[in-house]
């Protein structure tokens, strides 16, 4: 582009031009201020109340199906969560007899008696084993008497014991975290 063609060729012009500009620009904003209004017919209102319920029944249906799938999510999340726990108490459940076994063994023979000893060593490693696994062994003996724990399978009158205090164990009860595998069978003073 030559100057010629930048420079205007007269000095008023671009004034007009801004003068212009700005009058429209006002127009715009004036027009832009006031709210236009429409006539609408019966029907068309009705038309439109149509359209607004319909567009909020579509709402509802998707908020109840997005808080629907949310507790499906949620609830598939916390079955997978259950699901290890339960399948391993239910492997565990069938190796504490084993384990019950080993103890009846170990008190068949005397106490120098060398297959004792192997017996107890068995006995503490398989007990080893249970305890990786997150079994635990209820204590029972001395304790109070807890139903959610321990099950009472004989009454003794016992001075020397406090009342609902466990005196004696005929099965070790264990648990596996929070979840009680199996109850400890225990003898109960009044």
């Amino acid at each position: 582009m030559s100057k010629k063609e930048k420079e205007p060729l007269n000095a008023e012009e671009p004034v007009i031009e801004a003068e212009t500009a700005a009058e429209e620009t006002a127009e715009e904003t004036e027009s832009a201020k006031e709210p236009e209004t429409y006539t609408v017919t019966a029907e068309q209102m009705a038309q439109f109340e149509g359209l607004a319920k319909l567009v909020a029944d579509g709402n509802d249906k998707y908020l109840r199906l997005a808080a629907e799938y949310d507790n499906f999510r949620k609830r598939t999340a916390k079955e997978k969560e259950n699901l290890y726990d339960t399948a391993k108490a239910d492997t565990v459940k069938p190796f504490l007899d084993v384990y019950d076994n080993l103890v009846r063994g170990v008190d068949q023979f005397a106490e120098d008696d060398p297959h004792r000893q192997g017996l107890e060593m068995i006995a503490r490693q398989f007990m080893a084993v249970l305890e990786k696994l997150g079994v635990q062994p209820i204590e029972a003996l001395g304790q109070p008497f807890d139903p959610e724990k321990h099950n009472a399978v004989m009454h003794t009158e016992d001075e020397s014991a406090g009342e609902n205090t466990v005196v004696e164990v005929f099965q070790t009860g264990f648990t596996l975290g929070e979840k009680v595998l199996r109850f400890a069978m225990v003898k109960v003073a009044n």
